[in-house]
This record gives structure tokens, sequence and C-alpha cells, in this order.
């Protein structure tokens, strides 16, 4: 379809066409492999202007919106989500700054980002994962210092990420409430790391416990006001997730051509299977499915480019539709391909595993589904229906 894509935009689906088949493709199953992180892919990101696609041109950045960051995620991601998640989990914990970060804030960290310093978004604990309310990680006031204490966990960019936005209880009494948004950054004195992660899938992305012991950061690095890092948070989330979803959309698109391709080559009693009807079915229902997806996350970035004000429906929608598919998809490509997509030396195999963890982050779906239909109740509640 075409989705009249401006000239930049087109330009920057072009460029990330080229770094995924010429850097990222080749080194992809030793990443995934390794599990370790991808610092010179992510220098190319840097040197080609990637991370500054959402930063405005006064901050170092190119001035785009969320519409070329999902061109760029997806186009990067029909590839290697992991790898690609390196920016996409920078844009997440860079929103923050962008939303509610004042003058000073943004002229500090903004074209540290856009030249290629990674960021990350701190929010979820031990026990608080859906439960975004029920954060312990705790900031006390000192003057005009803030003590933080507390555990983070999964954190995407976990010690790559140079600056992070920390959600933290700065007045227990009140619950969500109470929660406050700190910058905090790498070589803070009691700001160290966990673990790092052994996972499933994007297995090129960092994903470790963040420590806060005595951390003492200063109010200055507070993003809006206190009591508001709830709203930081949730704003924030609104404006990222077509950026999973973007990622899962891309992991569907790249599983499709995979799963087409073969078919066209692998033949059986004769001819290729494409030539079945068992699986050229299956192959035009991938199609249908990830054009939806596309069609939606589009439609969905344009929305919140356009300073659409309440996106939460949309975006979640878009979350929730385009992982599913990504699930979808890479499932039924591993079918296409038989015995061989089971085996890791084809690539549809870890497109799988990493479709996954696209129903789960950011909100899992079962959550994306309770946002919507919040969101249908309140719009029927406000018809007076």
């Amino acid at each position: 379809m075409d989705y009249q894509l401006t000239e930049l935009q087109q330009n920057i689906k072009d460029l990330c066409e080229q770094i995924a088949e010429e850097k990222i493709k080749p080194v992809r199953a030793h990443y995934d492999e390794t599990g370790e992180f991808p610092h010179e892919i992510m220098k190319v990101f840097a040197e080609t202007g990637l991370f500054g696609l959402f930063i405005e041109e006064k901050y170092g950045g190119m001035g785009g919106g969320v519409m070329d960051l999902v061109i760029a995620v997806e186009t990067l991601s029909k590839v290697c989500s992991g790898i690609a998640l390196g920016l996409a989990a920078t844009a997440l914990g860079t929103y923050p700054i962008i939303l509610f970060g004042n003058e000073e804030q943004k002229q500090k960290y903004l074209p540290r980002v856009a030249s290629g310093t990674l960021a990350a978004f701190a929010l979820t604990e031990p026990e608080a994962g859906s439960d975004a309310g029920g954060i312990r990680t705790t900031a006390v006031k000192e003057g005009d210092l803030y003590v933080l204490n507390g555990t983070k966990q999964w954190i995407t960019n976990g010690g790559e990420a140079d600056i992070y936005t920390v959600i933290a209880l700065t007045n227990k009494a009140k619950g969500a409430r109470g929660a406050t948004a700190f910058i905090v950054e790498k070589g803070t004195p009691g700001f160290t790391f966990g673990k790092k992660e052994n996972k499933m899938g994007i297995r090129a992305s960092a994903t470790r416990e963040l420590i806060f012991q005595d951390c003492r950061v200063h109010q200055s690095q507070i993003l809006g006001r206190e009591g508001m890092g709830f709203m930081v948070a949730m704003r924030t989330l609104d404006q990222s997730r077509p950026g999973v979803a973007a990622q899962a959309l891309g992991i569907a698109a790249g599983a499709l051509e995979e799963a087409v391709a073969y078919s066209r080559k692998r033949r059986q009693f004769g001819k290729p299977i494409n030539a079945f009807q068992g699986v050229s079915f299956m192959l035009a229902d991938m199609a249908t499915q990830t054009e939806a997806a596309r069609a939606l996350v589009y439609q969905t970035a344009r929305a919140i480019d356009a300073g659409v004000k309440d996106v939460s429906k949309i975006s979640a929608m878009a979350k929730l539709f385009a992982s599913d598919t990504a699930m979808k998809v890479t499932t039924d490509a591993v079918q296409v391909f038989g015995g061989y997509g089971y085996m890791k030396e084809y690539p549809v195999e870890k497109m799988m595993r990493d479709a996954k963890i696209t129903q789960i982050y950011e909100g899992t779906n079962q959550i994306q589904r309770d946002v919507i239909a919040i969101c249908l109740a309140k719009e029927s509640a406000a018809k007076g229906d």
C-alpha cells in the first residue's frame, strides 16, 4: 500500500534498509547467540543521525516525530528487532524529557541523545509490573537533594544507557499520586546495576536491574514537578507504544518476507509449496494481518504527531494488534518452513522468539485491552448512552 510517506520518511526507510542489510544481517545471529550488546551498530545509528529522528532541530535532532521513528524501527526490526531496540528504548527513555522537561533539561540532555547517547526508562520493579502504581522505590527529600532507594527490574538498555528516567515515590501515603520522575545519570554515586538478564529473545538488547542505594539526585533533575511521576509515565507510554508496535510490525513483515521467499523455492511432491492451497492461504492471511497492523500503527503515529490530545485508546490498540499479529505471523512462518523453521540457522526461529516479548513489555496485551475497554466505557458515558 502507498502510505504517502514524505521524501524525508522515504529516505529514512531507504537508509534503514541499507543499514539492516549491510550492517545488521551479517551479525544478527552472532548477537542473538552471545547476548552481547551491539555497540558497533549503535555507533552506526549515531553516525547516520537515527538517534536524532525524534528530537527537535534546535537540540541537534532531525525534527521528526513518532512517525519517523516508527518507520525506522519497523525497517530495522525486519532484520533484527533486538538490535533495533537500542534505538526504540532510547526514544522511550527520552520522551519524558521531551514531554515534561524544562528548557534547561532539554538543552542539557537532548543534544547528547541526538548525538548517540543511549537513554532508558525505569518504571518496572519486582513487585510492580502491570500494577505500575505499586512501585516501592522511594525518593526522600533532604534539602535540595532527593535520596533514592530501591530496585528497578527488566530495564531495557540498562547498564548501557547514560541517561535514565526513573519513577520513584516521594510521598508513599499518596500511592501513585505520590510518584515523581527524575533524570538520573549513569555514574551517580549510589546508582549501580544488577544482573543482566538471559532472555528467550531480543538477546542483542541489554535488560538489567537498576539498584539505588542512598543515591542523591538534585531537585533540578525532577521532570515536571513533585507528584507528577505517574502522569509522566502514562503520557510517555502513550507516546512510545507505537514504537513497540513498530518493532512487532517489523518482525511480522520480516517473517512474512522470509516465508514467501522460502515457499517459492522449497519443493514437495514435484512443485513449490506455495502452489498448495494450505500454504498459499496461510501466506495470504499473514500478509493481510501484517498490512492491517501497519495501517493501524502508521495512523496512530500520525495522530500523535498531529497533536491529538487523547491517544491512549489508539496507542493501546496499535501495540495490542501489532504484537498479536507478530506472534501469529512468526508462528505461521515457522510452520511454512517446517522442520527447517525450528532450526537456529533459519531466521524465523529467532523472529518467533523475539515476537513474544512484544506482547508483554510496555504493558502486557491484557493491560492494553483493559485500557481500551476503559476508554470505550468513558466515551459511552460522555455520550450519555
